[in-house]
Formats: C-alpha cells, structure tokens, sequence
C-alpha cells in the first residue's frame, strides 16, 4: 500500500488531535466538516472565473514592445543633414531630462525627422506622452518654419491588426461594362458618382485615395479600441494648376500673381441679413471655386482691358501630391488601409470589429470599387490560441487517463481532474486584475499535471487509507470514519504538499524579475503559472478533501492496479541492492550529471524559438537615388515573381513611408507582406517554410537592383520598434565621421556574410542619395533689384508647388496646388528658363540667377543617445544565434579596424538574448537558495535538504539530453522547461523522503525504512512525474501554429522528468543510506565517514587525521 500500516492504525484520538494543530490543520478541518459549503463555493469561483475568462484579453504572442513616443516632423525643404542639425537634434536635447526617459533614437531623412523616445519599464504611456507634448510646445518655435512635430499614434508593435486595400473592381477597366453613367468607359477613362472623369493614372490613384480618406478611414476609426487608421497609396487628390513658363514670361505674369489672383477668387463671405415683407433673409455672398472650370476662369490681370484667366497661362487638372509612399496589390496600384490598435486593447476583438465595419463600409462605397482586407491579425491569434487549446485539452485527457490507470478508481481520477478546470478559471480572474493577457507564452506554459500534483498527493493517499480501514474494519466506513480517515489523509500529506507547492511557485519566481523585452516576453507565463498552482493549492487543501468525502463512500479495493503492482515487484529487489551498494548508484548520478555539462556547450543558443505567423514579409531596398515611382515599378516585378509560387494567395506591398509614418521608410525601400494558402492547399504540404523562403530568395535573385530581407510581419515590426533594426542581429558602429564609419560597416558586413548561417546581411544606407543643388549668384541677383528670398520662393513654388485655396465637395476638401507639371520639373533646361519677374515686368531666367549642380549626399543619419551610428543587420538561419554572434564577434574584432573615436555594439535579437542570460544567472541562483532553505524548513536538517536538492541537477541532465536528442538550442524557453522541471523534481523527492523520515522516526531500522519508504511512495513518485510530463506530451510533438515555441519548454521537461524520476527512485535511497542516521548510532554521519576512512588507512595516516578531527 502507498502508506504503512502502522501509521495507519495508529489510535484515532492523538491523530485526530494532531490534525487540528496550526491554520492548515484549521482549514482541513472546515473543508471536511463544510464539505458542502466548500463544493458550493468551488462552483460559483469556476463561474466567476468563467465570466473573467471569455473578457480575457486574446493575442497571438505578448506584446514586448518598450515604452515608446514617436515625434515625426516634416520639413520638405531640408536635406539629412540639415533635418539632423535644425529638426533631429533641437528635439532630442528638447528631451533631455523627462522624468523616466530611458534613451532617444532617430532618423533624419531628406525632408523627414523622427525622435523616438524611449522610457524606463513600468512608465505610464499616457505620461510619457503628456510629458513629451509639454516639451514639444516650446520646441517648436526653434525649429524651421513650417516643421511641426507631431506626435504618433497610441498603438505599439501589435498595433497592425487589420490591413485592407482599397481598388478598382476592374483594375484599368480589364473585364469591365463599359458605356454606363459611371464607371469604366471605352476610351479607359473612369467616370465618378459626381461626374467628374478621370483619365490620367494620377487621378485614377487619387480617387482611390480620396475614397479611402473620406469614406472608409472615418468609418474605421470610430471602432472601440482603434488608436488610427493609417493610409498608404494613390495621391491625394489636388486641383493642379500648371503654368506654362512660356505663355508667363509673355504676360509678364509671375507665380506669385498667379497665387494672389486664385485666392481672391475663390472666397466666401457674409453680408448680414435684409428684411423683405418682414422677412430676414440671411446674405451671403459665395464665391468659392468649385470645380476645373471654375478655376479657369479666374482673372489673373488685365492686359489693354483684355482679361487675361488662369486657363490662358495654365493647365487645371485633378492631380495628386508629390508622394512619399505608395502601394500596390497583386502587381497593380492600390491604396492600403492599416487599422492600428490602440495600445492595451484585444487584438482579436478589434480585428473582428474593424472586419465587421468594412463588411458594412462595403455597401456604402462607389460603384466600381471595393476594399479588400488583406491581412488578418485575428486568423493567426485563432490558430495560435487553437494550438494552445488543443495542447491543454490534449494534456489533460492525458493526465486523467494516467490518474484513473495508476489509482485505479474513477471517482478518485475525477475529484483530481476536476483541479484542472477550476484552477484555470481561477487564474483567468487574476490574469485580468493583472492585464496579462492570453497568448502563446501565458498559456502555453500551463502544465496541468504540473498543477494538480498538490491534489495527487493528497487523493492518492485517502485512497490507500480509506482502503486500508475498511479492509481492517471488514465493512463500509461510517460517515464520521470516513471524514476522520479524509482529514487524517490530508493531514498527513500536508507537509510534502505544502512546501513541495510553495518550491514549484517559487522556482517561477526568477522569471518575474525580467525587465524589457525578456519581462514582457516571459513575465506573463510566470504570473499565469504561478496563479494556476496557487489556485490548484488552495482547492488541494479545501475543494479536493470535500470531495473525497463526499465522493468515496463506496467500496474501495486494497488491492493495487496491476501497473503499480508490477512496478513494485521490480522496484523492491532493485532498491535493496541500492540501499546495500549506494556508491555505484550514486557516481552513475554524478557521471550522467558530469556528461550533460559537456553536452550543454554544444547546444548552442537563442532568446526564444521565432513564432511561424504563417506568412512572410520581404523587404526590398535598392539604391538610395531609386525614386518612389522607379521603387513602385521594381516592386510590382517583384509581387509578379512572387504570385508565381502555387503556395501563395496573395501579395501585397507598401513602398516609401506612410501617412502616419510611425515606420518610416524611404521611396527606396518596399515591404511586400506574402499572404500564404493554408498549408493543405500547398502542393507539399510538408515543405518546410524555410525550403520555400530559400527557394523564393532564388526566384528573386534575377531580378537585377534589388536587395531583399525576408522575415514576417509581426516581427519586421518588433524588431522595427525595439531595437530600431529589422534583423536578428544588429551590429552598431557608433562615432561621428560617418564616412569612415561606413567604410567600416562594409568590412563588418563582409566579415558577417563569411560567417555560416549568415542571411541578408546588409549595411544601413548612409550616403548615395543625390542632390540638385541650386546655387545663388548673389551680386547678380542683387543686380536686378532682387532679393535671395525672392528667387528661391519662386523656385520653391515651380518646384515643390504652393497651396493657393480650398476646393470643397460636400464636407470633402481638396488643395489648390501651383506647381510647374512633371515633365519641366523634371528637364534642367527648361527648369533654368524658369521666368524670374523683376519689379517693371520684365523677365530673366533662372539660369542668369543661378548655377545648378547635382552632388552626392547623406540618404539618412541615425542617432542612439545623441551620437551618430551605422548599422550592419543580419539575419541568421539553420543555426542557433548565440554561437553565430559568438564566431561573428571574434572575427570582427580581428579583421576589422575601427576608425579613432568609435566603438561597436551589438544587438537585436542577441541583446536580448545576453540580458536575459545575465538576468539568469543571478536571479536563478538565489531562487535555488531559497529553494534549499524551503526542504530544510521541511526536513529539519540540511543533510536531508541537501540530498532531496541534488535531484536538481539530474533533472537538468535529462532536460540537457533531451534538448541535445532533438537538435533544440538552448532558449529562455527551454530555461523556463529547466525551472518548471527544478519545482517537479524537488517535490517528489520530498515527498520520498519524508515518507523514509516517517519510518525512522516510528523506529525502523534505517535499510528498512528506506525500503519501505521508498516502496510506499513508488506509487506518488510516478503519478507525479507522469502527470507532469505526459501533460507536456501534445507541446512537444505539437505542429501548429505556435508550436515552435513551446516545443524547448515541453521537451526539457519530459526529458529531465525522466532522470528526474529516476534519481528520487534510485539515487536518492542511495544517498539517504549514507546520510540519514537510524536513531541507534549516536555518532554523526561525519564521525561515520572518518571511521570508514580510518579503516582502510595507514597507522602514520590514521595519526594525521586523528589531528585533523
């Protein structure tokens, strides 16, 4: 039987005394007694936790995006360099001192700024915010006029939850009804619901974008939970007015009259009221332009009394702005909607409410037109959040089958199956006090044997003991037998139970103390985990004594299940050679130990398996002079070679920086997001994805001028927003010669690209971008009565266009915009005729005034904490990334020489990897300690302490041996596996140990006691260590989505459970035989051990240790 007689029948009134000591004795006793009352309680905590369950908030992985504010500022007139002086630094130092402020990190781009601030964890985004636009307000009277910082949305590196385009129905007309009132007409023009007809590219594109502005975005925004809508694609829209330098300089009209005469023509103005037959009528005089015509006929001057109109020196079309950004669908011009999340919120539940409200913006858009979501966060949390939930169900049908097979009785296996259910219910009520959410990582640690081994111990023993009675009494117990026997079963397991739990909860502690990315990423397990054990504990000592006295009232065989008994026939003889020649045992346990240190320097490392979203992010850069139209153009070549691949069901692209710019890129630069068939419709539905990214890397490669970087959405953006890299590893050269810095980087990249399992290794684009520099001649200019302000507005106006009024239709409104048309913006000859009007109306060319010259300048500057710096990014592949930046480390620091006054650091992926070791090494130690004072608080001695920890270590061999088996680094994954393993471990060889304890101190011999101890618990040790493990079998042989990452975690611990099991079978008795003292011998085991020495010494050795002792 699992306990011994002699415990057993021991009289019922000193135990029943016994059992009342102490608030646990107290809580066992109103368990029992209230047993109803308890079983009542119990239901209507599942319930409330049920209702904490369904508001839990659902995502496919935490959200480890730092405390960030993003200040983006637009100054078109500024190079890089300039932005960096007169925008980038202002702000940064602008910053300084901000209660919280961790670090700030920058771009300066042609034209573009973005400050990202970075705060300290645990800071209020809400503050940092306030904090940040209380800087900004003074900031911005230093800064170049027109250049006003602006804060970016409140969403983080989840926030893309739902991106749809907005296209032709019939993309160019191809398929399409031709002739109708709207629509596509025969000559390939487009007419609008206002009539309006569209014939150029650029106006077709602008009323895709106009529709996506001002019928979807306002719609999408107003959903609960929705932070912005951000736009990417087509132009939008503009009235353009296009003068002919020619006919001007014949007029001798200039730009500026041009403005003047369009603003005075389109007004709207108020004329108080007139009665008429006692009525009031309201005046109003309304001179508003409205339309193409309208504007051409607005007089600029007269000449000889001869009005000279708009349309005489220029062409009015519906145009688009000079774009930064633009899109594409399946190879063809699209605009692209991203609904981004507020930060905080249910991923899933906005991504289903932005689905629904396009699902009803769908009816109220153009004919000819539709919007199309494209990418779903919600489709990859649900598979995500099935994985998991297929693991639990899997793991729990598991654990009970193993209950109901090693106790042999159904009721018994229910009452400790019924732990599982409500412990989880219960952790969801303190998973949404605490805002964790459910995701991969919080849930997918949960181990529901490792949970319900409190309840195990405790039903295994009233099973053996109400066994016991009624075989000794020969009938059915009384009522008050059998609550007697139920609280006597408790009680006495209660030390295991208590403090075997109070080890497994704070094994979990270190993993608490992470900070950054490492604590977002594996906080959220610990605090689910640990919520979940102590639910489980609180049931162990209330909810599962009620209900074993309510529930096993009925005969209960003494006989054991056949498992068990076979188990002990072997178990028995084995551990009597054990306990007669404890040394071999123990020296296999120190040599396996001595064998899995060895194997773990080979294992290699990483900072946690990389979740499959299933789909793939490209990006694609070329060089820094690409302009965005040039980009557009390459990226529907690369959309068509990617639409080829039979796996792929759509692609989608986004070039140069978007609306919101919270990603800016530059028009170089493309991320093309893969949306991939489900893996049943692939013609290999076992193709690795890593096969198919290789072979798409190949299918690329022939199209000449690109540079591509593949990885997947949701981390392109983490990496984006954390460490300002999109590459696993991320090699930062810091100085302040930026030209001798990118020499530099290129070594550095050479070096990395040698390195195997290198992937897209690429050096940060610093120079290369090209320059029109127009130079003044500033006496020539003065010459002619002008000014340098004079001259460079009106080639600020040719060029860059002027706003000069509002067109408005219905409460949509559109810019007047003069600007000179593409084709002599873009022809330097014509460019140096532009007209120059002196103060008399005569003439001069811009080339009389000025010199052109095209230079090579800055693409971007970088800053990190005020100091300048060049990036070199990597990915790695088929390798683990600890011992990738390892080798990459010694062979830069070999073979590159750094320029004077510049350092190196590396980071990305593999700085988080490095914290969250360092952070291990401290905190994993000193839980370990207190580990160890815990088994000495329950065994009254370090000896037995001491020897109940060393199961530790052969837990972790096992864990090492089967991570070594499966070819997995080590991750912080499978360091969490090691911890949850540690708690496991130490808990059954607890549970052994006092057990032998018990005997001892009942007046055994000490081989006896450990024998019989050793048999007693054989039955507890393997239900525990089964239940454990087997509820981590569905994880490590899982496939889906998600799987990857909790594969390291559920093999560590079903392989250390394995050494673990047989350490506390074996080794301990083993060690227990050579430590523990029987209560006959009065000398200590110390004394013992020097007289074994004696023995086998010399007469001259006996003396020295004589004086030594």
């Amino acid at each position: 039987m699992a306990i011994d007689q002699t415990t057993a029948s021991s009289p019922m009134s000193s135990d029943e005394g016994s059992h009342r000591h102490g608030p646990i004795g107290v809580i066992l006793d109103v368990a029992v007694r209230f047993r109803w009352a308890i079983i009542v309680l119990t239901v209507f905590a599942a319930i409330y936790g049920a209702f904490n369950l369904v508001r839990l908030p659902i995502d496919a992985v935490p959200d480890i995006t730092n405390t960030q504010v993003q200040i983006n500022t637009s100054a078109a007139a500024l190079s890089p360099s300039q932005v960096e002086t007169q925008v980038t630094f202002p702000i940064e130092t602008g910053l300084a001192g901000i209660e919280g402020l961790e670090m700030t990190r920058s771009i300066s781009r042609n034209g573009f700024s973005q400050v990202t601030a970075i705060f300290e964890e645990g800071t209020d985004l809400y503050f940092a915010r306030q904090q940040v636009n209380e800087r900004l307000a003074p900031i911005g009277a230093s800064l170049p006029e027109g250049a006003e910082p602006t804060m970016g949305p409140i969403s983080t590196g989840l926030g893309e939850v739902l991106m749809y385009t907005i296209e032709y129905e019939h993309p160019g007309g191809k398929g399409a009804t031709t002739g109708g009132r709207t629509g596509w007409q025969s000559d390939g023009s487009f007419i609008t619901e206002r009539g309006d007809r569209l014939e150029s590219e650029v106006a077709k594109a602008a009323y895709l974008r106009t529709v996506q502005d001002w019928v979807v975005a306002p719609l999408m925004r107003s959903i609960d939970g929705v932070a912005g809508v951000d736009s990417i694609g087509g132009f939008e829209k503009q009235f353009l007015v296009q003068p002919d330098p020619a006919r001007l300089t014949g007029y001798g009209l200039s730009f500026d009259s041009l403005i003047d005469a369009l603003e005075a023509a389109n007004l709207a103005a108020g004329a108080n009221f007139v009665d008429r037959a006692d009525e009031a009528l309201l005046v109003r005089v309304d001179a508003r332009l409205g339309s193409i015509a309208d504007i051409e006929e607005a007089v600029i001057a007269t000449r000889e009394g001869v009005p000279i109109r708009i349309g005489d020196v220029a062409d009015v079309e519906i145009g688009g702005d000079l774009r930064t950004g633009a899109a594409s669908l399946n190879g063809e011009e699209a605009v692209v909607g991203t609904v981004l999340m507020r930060a905080g919120e249910n991923s899933r539940t906005v991504a289903a409410g932005a689905a629904e409200r396009l699902e009803e913006v769908r009816a109220s858009l153009p004919d000819g037109v539709v919007a199309e979501i494209v990418y779903n966060r919600s489709s990859l949390v649900d598979a995500t959040i099935s994985t998991v939930e297929k693991n639990l169900l899997e793991g729990a049908l598991l654990v009970i089958a193993v209950l109901f097979l090693l106790l042999g009785n159904i009721r018994a296996a229910i009452i400790t199956a019924l732990v599982i259910p409500v412990s989880m219910l219960m952790a969801a009520v303190g998973m949404n006090r605490l805002g964790v959410s459910g995701n991969l990582m919080s849930l997918g640690a949960l181990d529901f044997g490792l949970i319900v081994d409190g309840a195990v111990i405790i039903v295994e023993n009233s099973v053996a003991r109400l066994a016991a009675r009624q075989h000794r009494e020969g009938r059915l117990l009384t009522l008050g037998e059998r609550l007697t026997e139920t609280r006597l079963a408790a009680q006495e397991m209660i030390k295991p139970t208590v403090y075997g739990q109070a080890i497994i909860f704070l094994v979990f502690a270190p993993l608490l103390t992470f900070t950054g990315v490492e604590g977002k990423t594996f906080s959220p397990m610990a605090i689910t985990m640990m919520l979940a054990l102590a639910s489980a504990f609180v049931l162990s000592l209330t909810f599962v004594p009620a209900m074993i006295a309510v529930l096993l009232n009925k005969k209960l065989t003494e006989k054991e299940v056949k498992p068990i008994r076979w188990a002990k026939e072997r178990y028995g003889p084995a551990v009597r050679k054990v306990i007669a020649r404890p040394w071999p045992m123990i020296g296999a346990g120190v040599g396996l130990f001595t064998v899995a240190v060895f194997v773990f320097g080979f294992l290699g490392s990483e900072f946690t398996p990389q979740l499959d979203e299933r789909d793939i992010a490209v990006q694609s850069l070329r060089i820094p002079s690409t302009s965005l139209e040039r980009s557009l153009a390459m990226q529907r070549r690369v959309e068509d070679r990617l639409e080829e691949f039979p796996q792929v069901d759509l692609v989608f692209s986004r070039t140069g920086t978007a609306e919101v710019a919270s990603d800016p890129m530059p028009p170089n630069a493309s991320d093309a997001y893969v949306i991939l068939k489900p893996r049943d419709e692939w013609p290999d539905p076992d193709l690795p994805k890593d096969e198919l990214v290789g072979e798409m890397e190949s299918a690329l490669g022939g199209l000449i001028g690109n540079l591509y970087e593949f990885s997947q959405p949701i981390e392109l953006r983490f990496n984006e927003l954390i460490a300002g890299v999109r590459g696993d590893v991320a090699v930062k050269l810091y100085g302040d010669d930026l030209t001798a810095l990118t020499e530099a980087a290129g070594e550095v990249a050479g070096v990395l690209g040698g390195v195997e399992g290198a992937a897209d290794v690429k050096v940060q684009q610093v120079t290369g971008f090209p320059t029109l520099d127009i130079a003044f001649d500033r006496p020539t200019i003065a010459r002619y009565g002008l000014t340098v302000e004079e001259v460079a507005q009106s080639v600020a106006i040719a060029l860059g266009g002027r706003p000069a009024g509002l067109v408005f239709e219905g409460d949509r409104r559109f810019d007047v915009v003069v600007r000179l048309e593409d084709a002599t913006r873009d022809d330097f000859d014509q460019l140096g005729a532009l007209p120059i009007v002196l103060e008399n109306g005569v003439t001069v060319p811009l080339r009389t005034l000025a010199d052109f010259q095209v230079v090579d300048g800055l693409a971007e500057v970088r800053r990190e904490q005020g100091r300048r710096l060049v990036i070199v990014s990597a990915n790695v592949r088929e390798r683990d990334l600890g011992s990738f930046v390892e080798e990459a480390q010694e062979r830069v620091s070999t073979g590159v020489d750094m320029p004077p006054a510049s350092f190196i650091e590396w980071g990305g992926q593999y700085q988080n990897l490095q914290e969250a070791q360092a952070r291990l090494t401290i905190v994993v130690p000193i839980a370990f300690a207190l580990v160890l004072l815990l088994l000495f608080m329950a065994l009254g001695g370090w000896v037995p302490a001491l020897a109940v920890f060393s199961a530790i270590p052969m837990a972790l061999a096992g864990g090492v041996f089967a991570l070594a088996l499966r070819g997995l680094p080590f991750s912080v994954s499978a360091a969490v596996g090691f911890i949850a393993l540690s708690g496991v471990a130490v808990l059954n060889g607890l549970v052994m140990m006092t057990a032998i304890r018990q005997r001892l101190d009942s007046g055994m011999s000490l081989d006896e006691a450990i024998a019989d101890g050793a048999l007693a618990r054989l039955r507890p040790v393997l239900m525990t260590a089964l239940v454990a493990s087997l509820g981590f079998v569905p994880m490590a042989i899982a496939t889906g989505t998600g799987a990857e990452v909790q594969r390291p975690l559920a093999t560590v611990v079903i392989g250390g459970l394995i050494t673990a099991t047989a350490l506390t079978l074996f080794v301990l008795p083993a060690i227990a035989r050579l430590v523990l003292d029987d209560g006959k011998e009065k000398r200590s085991w110390r004394q013992r051990w020097w007289d074994r020495l004696r023995r086998k010494v010399t007469p001259e050795e006996r003396k020295e240790l004589r004086d030594v002792t």
